[in-house]
């Protein structure tokens, strides 16, 4: 982390609600504070029960639900979810469910400016970020504009309690992701520093209970305030070597989204820890351990997550080329992305087994 009296943070103005049942009881109320009075909301097909409930609640301030989200944002799904909102003649958009709902209503924001509310059923946490993805011709390009930031967000426990624990621990380490990246960006600072130690803690702690006890309210509440804390990190700072390789592996090998962050992460970190001691101590600190690479892999496999790229469905022969797309993606990182080091986390990644690089 930079000497605390040279940095920069940035905050923009996002307000949060964060209650049980606030879906459908503070929605409408945030719109109207933002004076939308049209309001397109998209969901995918997984979460469009709940998506229409929002939408109820909206009363005549809802004019149409699009439930065309899909993972990575294909670029042909978001230029018809843009056409659904001009034809709509919305002035705003509610983005209920997960990432590929927040990235779908991202992608409507960035081409229309039109002002976005998200309602997160996951632990995502890009319901906090200026950050937008879309897939085309079989690469994800990313971007950041703070057109696509949601106005409002409102969080509501309740509507995760449907989420499956599997897809709870994934989707929850997904977001430990975007904390631990932020401890060895180039631009982070304290308070991001301290976000991200407690993000990560809150949702090391949460992750175990929901998956005990998948009704617990306070559990699904304590995920989804390390969700807003991780994700909140991710708004304020650069990405690195561990979302450049999820990037790559998402976008040109359709593999998960939150499977592959949750595999990729230890790895990731421990090829950083050597040039990022301080970022390394910070999660440690976080997750009680003295290894944190090893920490987090042991978190996620005794959750039952998948443990290898292998699982995921990558062939071992797709390993050089999501090494050498990843080395020549430019992205912040401590440590030089090389593609032999690419190489390494990738193969070690696929193969699953401990998070260590000797030699490297």
């Amino acid at each position: 982390m930079r000497d605390v009296l040279d940095f920069s943070y940035e905050s923009r103005p996002v307000r949060v609600v964060f209650r049980p049942g606030a879906a459908t009881t503070a929605t409408p109320g945030e719109a109207a504070a933002l004076g939308l009075r049209r309001l397109l909301v998209v969901c995918g097909s997984r979460g469009a029960a709940t998506a229409r409930a929002v939408a109820d609640s909206l009363g005549p301030a809802c004019v149409g639900l699009h439930d065309g989200a899909r993972m990575h944002v294909p670029a042909d799904v978001a230029a018809r979810a843009v056409e659904a909102a001009r034809a709509a003649g919305a002035d705003g958009c509610v983005a209920v469910g997960g990432g590929s709902s927040i990235g779908l209503g991202k992608a409507i924001a960035l081409r229309t400016g039109l002002p976005l509310i998200a309602v997160p059923s996951t632990y995502s946490g890009s319901e906090m970020t200026p950050v937008w993805g879309l897939t085309e011709h079989g690469a994800k390009r990313t971007g950041r504009d703070p057109v696509v930031l949601p106005r409002s967000v409102v969080y509501d426990p309740e509507l995760t309690v449907s989420l499956p624990a599997p897809l709870s621990v994934t989707s929850g380490i997904n977001a430990v992701a975007h904390a631990v990246e932020a401890l060895y960006a180039p631009d982070t600072s304290p308070l991001v520093a301290l976000m991200a130690e407690e993000g990560v803690r809150a949702m090391a702690g949460a992750l175990p209970a929901v998956a005990n006890r998948p009704d617990s309210l306070e559990a699904r509440g304590r995920a989804l305030y390390g969700a807003w804390l991780c994700g909140s990190c991710l708004g304020a700072t650069s990405m690195g070597l561990h979302h450049a390789l999820c990037h790559v592996l998402g976008g040109t090998f359709s593999l998960p989204h939150a499977e592959t962050h949750t595999v990729v992460l230890p790895y990731a970190l421990a090829y950083n820890a050597p040039a990022a001691p301080e970022a390394a101590a910070a999660v440690a600190r976080a997750l009680s351990a003295t290894e944190p690479a090893h920490a987090l892999r042991s978190l996620a496999a005794r959750l039952g997550a998948p443990r290898s790229l292998a699982e995921l469905g990558l062939k071992e022969t797709d390993l050089a080329e999501a090494a050498a797309e990843t080395a020549g993606r430019a992205y912040a990182n401590p440590r030089a992305v090389t593609e032999e080091g690419a190489l390494a986390v990738l193969r070690a990644a696929y193969e699953g087994g401990e998070p260590e690089f000797p030699g490297l």
